[in-house]
């Protein structure tokens, strides 16, 4: 078995939006996983993906919980100038929760069925007797949200540019905006889809699972020029993840105390009181947040496809070296290779720090 060389930067700080797919983030500072690899990182929550995407940009962040096509449209220059950014691991595949207002789900008779298109007909249907067209939030405009979104509603035969007005509101506002009557909807990832039914201001009528089966959700992003300067530190940052990855999927009992640390303030906080449990890999949701670390370049097909588009209205196009080369699976492998199968697997996970400060 080889090791690692020590980190070049063993203090860091890495972003992250309160969001269940946050959780691999937290379990490897609060079970002890960054620290066994000689790294003391701070968790900084940011509320919208701009103002993370940016300061990870600006070297203010190492690095961030990020959604999947983010990283691909930074390197792209869409939405900011360009700025070459990797996704070295996968955090999260599906978890997405589309949500109607309770007024307009009523309305329209839209509810969750196996078949996401009976909602988006049943919304197109009851369009006609509604005082406007109705007001959907997305989380962010090039991310997996906001596509499915698209992808929902063109399953009604409804067209996003005339039948709906899409706006971006950051995720922890969705749920208070809907109760205001600001939104009529929104696609979101977890925990605010359940969170707006729990508190009766809306409905779930599909989840992403449902319309882009296990694609990914959220990677951990780094900016290519980072990773050239610290490739020691971010090989031990990938072996943590995997650690607390394979640590949440070996007992039923590390879902619960996973959910006990994001409730923790620094975390999701309240926002997570209303679940008795991490539910993984279950209906509807079918969120998962271990087994599946490894990126793949064909995974990233679905988003990749909604950036082309976007580029074309530029006059560009998708260069698919790019998207190979930002969701290029080498750093994880030699990561993996790198430390061995004992301490990529992690047989004697470290008891959590009781006392530890998430901040």
């Amino acid at each position: 078995m080889t090791f690692l060389p020590d980190a070049e930067r063993p203090d860091l700080t890495l972003g992250f939006v309160p969001l269940l797919d946050s959780a691999l983030l937290v379990i490897a500072r609060e079970a002890g996983f960054f620290a066994d690899q000689g790294l003391d990182v701070t968790l900084a929550r940011q509320n919208t993906w701009s103002t993370l995407r940016d300061k990870v940009a600006a070297g203010l962040l190492d690095g961030a919980q990020m959604l999947a096509p983010l990283p691909l449209a930074m390197s792209l220059g869409l939405g900011r100038a360009p700025c070459e950014t990797l996704a070295p691991v996968t955090l999260s595949r599906n978890g997405n929760a589309l949500v109607l207002s309770e007024r307009l789900a009523e309305a329209s008779h839209a509810h969750l069925a196996v078949d996401p298109a009976r909602g988006a007909w049943a919304l197109a249907a009851a369009l006609p007797t509604l005082p406007r067209p109705p007001r959907l939030a997305m989380v962010y405009p090039y991310s997996c949200q906001h596509y499915q979104l698209r992808h929902w509603l063109d399953l009604g035969g409804l067209d996003p540019q005339h039948d709906a007005e899409l706006v971006v509101l950051p995720p922890p506002r969705m749920v208070e905006a809907m109760e205001a009557g600001e939104i009529d909807g929104f696609c979101v990832g977890e925990p605010w889809g359940s969170l707006a039914q729990h508190r009766g201001a809306g409905r779930i009528v599909a989840t992403g699972a449902q319309l882009w089966p296990e694609a990914p959700e959220k990677v951990l992003g780094v900016t290519r020029s980072w990773a050239r300067c610290y490739p020691a530190t971010l090989a031990r940052l990938i072996v943590a993840l995997q650690r607390a990855g394979d640590w949440l999927a070996e007992d039923p009992g590390h879902a619960r105390r996973t959910l006990e640390w994001l409730a923790l303030p620094p975390y999701l906080d309240r926002s997570v009181a209303h679940l008795s449990r991490l539910a993984l890999n279950e209906a509807p949701m079918q969120q998962r947040l271990a087994g599946s670390l490894r990126p793949d370049p064909q995974a990233a097909a679905g988003f990749a496809e909604h950036l082309d588009q976007a580029l074309r209205r530029e006059g560009r196009r998708l260069d698919l070296a790019g998207l190979r080369a930002c969701h290029d699976p080498v750093h994880y492998d030699a990561a993996l290779h790198q430390a061995g199968a004992d301490d990529a697997e992690g047989d004697a996970p470290p008891a959590p720090h009781p006392n530890s400060n998430p901040m």
